[in-house]
């Protein structure tokens, strides 16, 4: 049996038992049921974190799990389906994003996935620079909108810019939805490199624009083409990963950097630069976009959570300007401003010594799994092209054979226990073949990487 088909008995089981019960009832410990239904404590875990989302289960902590009060019978509750006419047809696609987000199974190893294993991040270090944060005086006062001077200042520093062009915002994945809403309207074209980030796909539609893509080559994003698609679309927006590109690893030429502002200025457009794997980088990447740009044409993402921790929620959001007026007036009216708290503790964090040993150390571990992971490619799926060999990142972008059934693969490949992320949802046209994205910082250690991809091998070969 396996996970999910186990995680939904115990949850049969414990729905049935709370409702015989009756609200407020104790039911069945953790132990008694791994010890009964032969399952393991997480499987256990799972099915109750389950049902708590349905309403149906509350936990209380050192007590167990309670049937919830005042639960009526699943033939008693309301129909909702008046929803569907009040929300109209607008749908909000989370796809590709939740499926890189999501915790991958018992047993299960994470070929995929966007951030550092819990191994390699600086946790015990994170931990000490959030208790110095909030021992500071004012770690809870308001912040300054903007953001922490400090942290400001450490942001313009990293790329070459002024303090003052810095926005503190509530990480990469916010800094994008803020750019896309406040850089064009809805209805509007906005150019994306195919391949691309799903959830720059993603927040880009929430924004109600219609994503047109330009190709990308081992050199990053192709000037003529990019000069051609603002020609074609009248688009005022290109969004682009210049720096180790998510899903292929390129990294734009210094000699293309400067095409790209060119044809940007030309077009009288906005570059949003999502310099997301800055610090992923083995060896010392081209300047920033940012850094080369005099006329506000880049509007500049710097994240930290990708290097750091996912709850590291905080990025440098960087523009000139009208433009960084209306940035500034979007986050605003949003959220309001970036919780102080987090905000000190990024401060204490990067201004640490435990920063650049951290820097070293993630490098270091990167350039390893990297290696590693293209010898087993070598050695057990041969048949995989590896697009190319990234200075850093977290990733390979493997092209399979033509006659490869890309889903069907994913899915042999879950069944056989290694998560992988398919090419289809880094695209927003159709893709051009069968590929998928390897993530060799995902799992837990080398041993762990290695069995991936003997049980990734095993599914191709069954294909």
């Amino acid at each position: 049996m396996n996970e999910d088909s186990s995680i939904a008995k115990v949850a049969d089981i414990l729905r049935e038992e709370a409702h015989r019960l009756g609200p407020g009832a104790k039911l069945r410990s953790s132990r008694e049921l791994v010890r009964e239904l032969g399952v393991s404590p997480v499987t256990v875990s799972r099915a109750i974190a389950r049902l708590t989302a349905e309403g149906r289960v509350i936990t209380r902590p050192g007590s167990g799990a309670f049937a919830a009060p005042g639960r009526r019978a699943s033939s008693e509750a309301s129909d909702s389906s008046w929803q569907t006419v009040a929300l109209g047809d607008r749908v909000v696609d989370d796809t590709g994003v939740a499926g890189l987000l999501a915790e991958p199974g018992e047993g299960v190893i994470p070929l995929t996935g966007g951030y550092l294993n819990a191994n390699l991040r600086p946790a015990r270090e994170l931990s000490a620079a959030a208790a110095r944060a909030v021992r500071r005086p004012d770690a809870w006062a308001l912040p300054p909108l903007s953001g922490l001077p400090e942290l400001r200042r450490w942001f313009a520093g990293e790329v070459g810019v002024s303090r003052n062009d810095v926005l503190v915002v509530s990480g990469g994945q916010a800094a994008l939805s803020h750019a896309f809403r406040a850089l064009a309207a809805p209805g509007e074209p906005v150019l994306v490199e195919t391949p691309t980030y799903p959830g720059a796909l993603a927040t880009a539609k929430l924004a109600g624009l219609r994503a047109v893509a330009v190709p990308v080559d081992r050199d990053g994003v192709r000037p003529e083409l990019l000069a051609e698609a603002f020609a074609v679309t009248g688009a005022r927006v290109f969004y682009c990963q210049p720096t180790l590109h998510n899903p292929t690893g390129a990294t734009l030429t210094p000699e293309r950097r400067e095409q790209v502002l060119a044809v940007a200025r030309a077009a009288g457009a906005f570059i949003i630069e999502d310099d997301f794997s800055r610090y992923l980088a083995t060896s010392t990447p081209p300047p920033a976009l940012v850094s080369m740009d005099d006329h506000g044409t880049v509007v500049h993402v710097l994240s930290l959570s990708k290097i750091s921790a996912p709850s590291l929620r905080v990025a440098g959001l960087i523009a000139r300007g009208p433009a960084a007026r209306r940035l500034r007036a979007s986050q605003v009216v949003e959220s309001f401003f970036v919780a102080r708290p987090l905000q000190e503790t990024a401060v204490e964090f990067v201004t640490s010594p435990a920063w650049r040993r951290h820097l070293l150390a993630a490098r270091r571990e990167i350039g390893e799994r990297q290696r590693l992971l293209l010898t087993l490619l070598a050695r057990h799926l041969p048949a995989a092209e590896v697009h190319l060999v990234p200075p850093g990142g977290l990733h390979l972008w493997v092209r399979l054979p033509d006659e490869t059934d890309e889903p069907a693969l994913v899915e042999r490949a879950h069944r056989a226990g290694a998560l992988v992320s398919p090419g289809a949802i880094y695209y927003p046209a159709e893709p051009p073949g069968p590929r998928i994205r390897l993530t060799h910082t995902a799992p837990a250690d080398h041993a762990e990487l290695t069995e991936g991809v003997v049980r990734l091998a095993s599914a191709f070969e069954r294909g």
